[in-house]
């Protein structure tokens, strides 16, 4: 496990939370080249030392045991939402960049504040979903760069689920404040928009919910009624700008599943993106008068998540600004509170943060490769 334990040139990385996401993420970046992972810490110090052990890390225990060490650079916090801005701030008091899952933060205070930590002391904050570094969005997002619908000026994108109260065995936190289809799902769609069009400036959305409470369909709580406290359904119209604009639905209230749908529509064609949530797939170029589209195949690495980990660690040690920046996640996180802002109030919302322009990473850019050494 090249990313585990150490090598030369390689950024030293700790890891707080050591529950199932944890797992995606040991399984790679243990074998990315430009990280060594040399802690993992987690309140249940028994949990950490089994995932470190499960994975060649050769140390574990607590938050201020790994917070003190000197080899740790850059700290990946997998704990949960409520805490992100708590554990990111202490990660920043220590010296260290940060790698958060979303959200970044719960509202828009917290994240500003994170953000503005981070810079006082010279230090990167960069925040998931990084799928959209996957070689599947990334082939999209090039396409789109070079020309290939023209300027882009539409998009659709649509969530509709039933609901996962089918099929997970403790579902009711997804139906929690904080959670719904806007705020689990919401991400990976808004962060790809925002890779497309930049800024979102204004939001109008509605709500609905089908149902007061759902029942648990699978697993040892099967027959349970919980109670449902957000919306199950959001559609929303983004405005980025003059002419720009995305027309997004989040549902948990769908009998028929129609998911990962991401269409961008241009002045010369319409290109539909591969699944958002997923880090591979092929797009589907549609020009104006052809009887069928062109498929355009992904083109690049599709390890799944600890990529952004990679790309920020790049990013420090080479110059250049991380894609999937804590900038980018305070304003997708903006946009989700927008969106549920608009329905709640019944009237548009405006967006004063902004982020600017994100690059596409280039088509041969693999964090399998070597770079920091």
């Amino acid at each position: 496990m090249s990313g585990a334990g150490t090598r030369a040139g390689a950024a030293g990385v700790g890891i707080i939370g050591a529950g199932n996401i944890s797992t995606a993420y040991l399984e790679n970046l243990t074998r990315f080249p430009d990280v060594a992972v040399r802690f993992v810490a987690d309140l249940d110090q028994a949990r950490a030392a089994a995932q470190a052990e499960a994975y060649g890390v050769p140390g574990s225990g607590s938050v201020d045991e790994l917070l003190a060490r000197d080899d740790i650079e850059l700290v990946v916090n997998l704990t949960v939402p409520a805490v992100h801005t708590d554990v990111g701030h202490r990660v920043l008091a220590a010296g260290k960049h940060v790698w958060s899952e979303k959200p970044l933060a719960l509202d828009r205070d917290a994240a500003s504040a994170l953000l503005a930590d981070a810079e006082a002391r010279g230090l990167r904050v960069a925040c998931a979903p990084d799928t959209v570094l996957g070689a599947g969005i990334q082939t999209a997002l090039r396409a789109i760069a070079r020309g290939d619908i023209g300027e882009p000026l539409t998009a659709t994108t649509m969530f509709h689920v039933p609901g996962p109260e089918s099929w997970h065995p403790s579902p009711d936190f997804l139906f929690a404040v904080g959670a719904g289809p806007l705020f689990d799902m919401g991400p990976y769609y808004l962060t790809t928009l925002v890779h497309v069009f930049g800024s979102a400036t204004r939001v109008q959305a509605v709500a609905s919910t089908s149902s007061p409470t759902r029942t648990i369909g699978s697993g040892p709580r099967a027959g349970e009624v919980f109670d449902v406290l957000v919306p199950t359904h959001h559609a929303a119209l983004i405005e980025f700008g003059p002419g720009r604009s995305a027309q997004s639905t989040f549902s948990f209230q769908h009998a028929l599943p129609r998911m990962g749908l991401v269409e961008i529509n241009g002045t010369e064609g319409t290109i539909v993106l591969p699944d958002p949530n997923t880090f591979d797939g092929n797009s589907a170029l549609w020009r104006y008068g052809a009887d069928e589209p062109t498929t355009i195949p992904a083109v690049g690495r599709a390890l799944g998540r600890g990529a952004g980990v990679v790309d920020l660690v790049r990013s420090v040690r080479h110059g250049g600004t991380e894609r999937a920046s804590g900038a980018v996640a305070a304003h997708v996180l903006d946009i989700l509170l927008a969106v549920r802002d608009a329905a709640d109030g019944g009237k548009p919302v405006e967006i004063d943060s902004a982020v600017g322009p994100v690059a596409p990473l280039p088509d041969g850019w693999d964090p399998t490769v070597a770079t920091t050494g």
